[in-house]
């Protein structure tokens, strides 16, 4: 039987990663992952960030009266991870939230500062004002799939990644019958978006790698051989990470090898066997590599991409296709999730090239690494029992952190 094994993963080596990783658990195999600093430091500040914009949504869900109630906030301290209190977090970031007591009411609330309402109004502009991009983002999506079918609900859970207007199911949809359909699934209370056909180009898109791979080509000094170049990903590894000479040999060897994008039809491909395997490997990274490419922050949460798993046909598991990847992406665990990165799109925790929407919502960043500094003590009055020492041992931290995260 062990002479067997052995022949079996001498003739299937790309195999062998499969038969050892079987032997741990799902969490000791993200645990054991390479761990990036530079991404690590950028989660840590996120994950705060993350807490801010779920506030700032529910204060500006109310046009007419953008506030919220400080009790009705409480409620909520659970379910937005605020784990010292609502007060006690709006307290850190007196640049963002204002805390006021209405007499009429008799209870505090609290709203957004104008430094924070600049930069929300400054990323609905640049929304409004990238619309052509918007759309092609969303109608790219759908080519990725072979019916061009999506469930709306997958939308809805990355519409701000993809720089979708908070109601985009009239401006973009809507406004466009002649690009998008609305239809119902089987399921009971499932809408599902559709290209409408004939919506497509005659040619097909190029994908975000095609066009890295001209401009590789064209360097003179391009060390990749032109021909294994057409189907190549860049791959950056992080810093400490010991790529062993199998390693780098299993790289190549999966570098060179062809398959189909993300954008063309899969035409009978015979996935049990090896050749098969690697090519259905290869066009799910070639997917979710689009994916990401085609988000605003080239970011995303790892449940929110599984939700397009069936319909973009990938039957590999995606946190592990992740994993199997560390020189095209990164996985970072911070704030109880997963999150994903285009590693090649980042340099030094910023996006290499930034967008008008990324730029705004950097803004919104900022302030949180700001937290209490260059402005008096505000509302100091206590709502829940927070230490000042503690607090201030934070802000101390962030001031650090903030430095190390942006210095070069």
């Amino acid at each position: 039987m062990g002479t067997r094994i052995l022949k079996f993963l001498s003739k299937n080596p790309f195999r062998v990663s499969i038969s050892i990783r079987s032997k741990t658990t799902s969490t000791q195999y993200v645990e054991s992952r390479a761990r990036d600093p530079t991404f690590e430091k950028l989660m840590d500040k996120y994950k705060e960030l993350l807490k801010v914009i779920s506030i700032q949504d529910l204060i500006l869900a109310n046009p007419k009266n953008p506030s919220l109630s400080i009790e009705f906030l409480s409620r909520l301290s659970q379910r937005l991870h605020l784990n010292r209190g609502a007060t006690a977090f709006l307290r850190k970031y007196p640049h963002i939230f204002d805390i006021y007591y209405d007499p009429a009411k008799s209870q505090p609330f609290c709203r957004l500062t104008d430094a924070a309402l600049d930069v929300s109004h400054q990323e609905a502009k640049a929304i409004g004002d990238s619309m052509p991009i918007v759309v092609d983002r969303l109608v790219r999506i759908l080519a990725m799939s072979a019916s061009r079918t999506v469930p709306l609900r997958a939308i809805f859970k990355v519409w701000r990644e993809l720089g979708l207007p908070d109601d985009f199911e009239d401006t973009v949809i809507a406004a466009r019958s002649n690009v998008f359909q609305l239809c119902d699934a089987h399921e009971r209370n499932t809408h599902l978006l559709k290209l409408v056909d004939g919506a497509l180009p005659s040619d097909h898109f190029k994908a975000a790698v095609e066009d890295w791979r001209v401009v590789e080509c064209c360097k003179e000094d391009c060390n990749v051989d032109r021909t294994e170049l057409q189907f190549c990903f860049k791959h950056g590894y992080p810093p400490g990470m010991r790529l062993s000479k199998n390693f780098r040999a299993k790289v190549k060897e999966w570098q060179s090898s062809p398959y189909v994008g993300p954008y063309e039809e899969v035409v009978g491909q015979k996935k049990k066997s090896k050749t098969g395997m690697l090519a259905s490997e290869k066009r799910a990274v070639s997917i979710v590599h689009e994916f990401l490419s085609l988000t605003v922050e080239k970011m995303v949460e790892v449940e929110k991409i599984s939700q397009f798993r069936k319909w973009f046909g990938i039957d590999l598991n995606i946190r592990d296709l992740f994993l199997d990847h560390p020189g095209i992406f990164y996985l970072s665990t911070k704030g109880k999730r997963h999150t994903v990165f285009l590693r090649e799109a980042y340099e030094r925790g910023c996006l290499i090239e930034p967008n008008p929407v990324y730029d705004a919502r950097r803004k919104l960043l900022d302030l949180v690494l700001l937290g209490r500094r260059g402005l008096p003590a505000v509302n100091s009055k206590p709502h829940d029992n927070s230490s000042s020492n503690e607090v201030g041992k934070e802000d101390n931290q962030q001031r650090h952190e903030s430095h190390d995260l942006f210095s070069s």
